[in-house]
């Protein structure tokens, strides 16, 4: 009777390691960041036409609002934007910085196991693959709650460095803060910068909703670090929220890191995007603003 019970603990344990080692989940996520900020930029500017505005709009509209697919399983995922046709396949280089610099482009694969994540970027023309240690963000876990998708989630914060290659944490400068620069650089020859009517705070509040219900230290983009599935995160101006989720699917995803590109940190390659978006504002001043997308807002 003892050996029969011994062999049904181990057969026991050899099922549940093995369901453990199958397991695996599929959530969707819609990113919005919003640009009321710069809407309200081009409001009077007697330079833009309605059919203008519309268009900045409409292509804004694209940049800022993805659908993204988290595939996980217990240790590790990858969260890749949805493909989707694109007739206006035109900007070239700038529509594809653009595109890194709002969140989108490659697959972001992430191991929570080996605390590292590994992101294949194309950039201006070239293949980088980003390989790093994920940040590890200090939460405060909170005891409010609310449901998303079914799925009771809690509350848990964190502050984070803004990042000066993601788009979505710009703003624009205040006027009185322009006003400010003007009058200190003037009479003086300056060169403009994409940089000068933008405003980047060094620190961005992230809350997140995550879910014990579902097991897994996993999230959308580089978030991670909580007991539980992460089903929304606002920081700042983006908000990521969870719409679908597929648990034990019997269609599996490979789960493991892109090899294309040149490997770099990611201090490297925001040193390479930085400068290469300084590049691109001397090309399109050189050419009297025409072939690429004038970040100024206007005055």
């Amino acid at each position: 009777m003892k050996k029969i019970l011994v062999t049904l603990s181990f057969l026991f344990t050899a099922m549940i390691a093995n369901a453990q080692k199958d397991f695996q989940g599929m959530a969707v996520y819609e990113s919005k960041t919003s640009t009321s900020e710069f809407k309200s930029r081009f409001e009077g500017n007697k330079d833009i036409t309605p059919e203008m505005q519309k268009m900045i709009e409409e292509r804004m509209k694209k940049m800022f609002e993805k659908t993204f697919i988290l595939n996980f399983d217990k240790s590790a995922s990858i969260y890749k934007e949805e493909e989707k046709l694109d007739a206006t396949s035109q900007g070239g280089g700038m529509r594809m910085m653009m595109n890194s610099m709002s969140g989108g482009g490659g697959t972001f694969y992430k191991n929570v196991k080996e605390k590292t994540y590994t992101v294949d970027k194309e950039f201006m023309g070239k293949e980088f693959l980003v390989k790093d240690s994920l940040p590890k963000l200090n939460w405060t876990m909170g005891s409010e709650t609310r449901v998303i998708g079914g799925y009771t989630c809690y509350k848990a914060t964190a502050i984070k460095e803004a990042s000066k290659t993601d788009f979505r944490n710009f703003r624009p400068k205040k006027e009185e803060d322009r006003k400010k620069d003007s009058i200190k650089d003037a009479g003086k020859e300056k060169k403009t910068s994409f940089m000068d009517d933008l405003d980047l705070p060094k620190e961005i509040t992230v809350t997140a909703w995550y879910t014990p219900e579902i097991p897994v230290n996993q999230g959308p983009e580089g978030y991670w670090g909580l007991p539980g599935l992460i089903l929304e995160v606002n920081d700042g101006k983006t908000t990521i929220l969870c719409s679908k989720i597929v648990l034990k699917s019997k269609d599996k995803v490979e789960i493991k890191p892109s090899n294309n590109g040149k490997v770099v940190s990611q201090k490297e390659f925001d040193e390479t995007m930085i400068k290469k978006m300084e590049e691109f504002q001397e090309m399109n001043q050189g050419k009297g603003g025409r072939g690429g997308m004038q970040i100024r807002m206007g005055r």
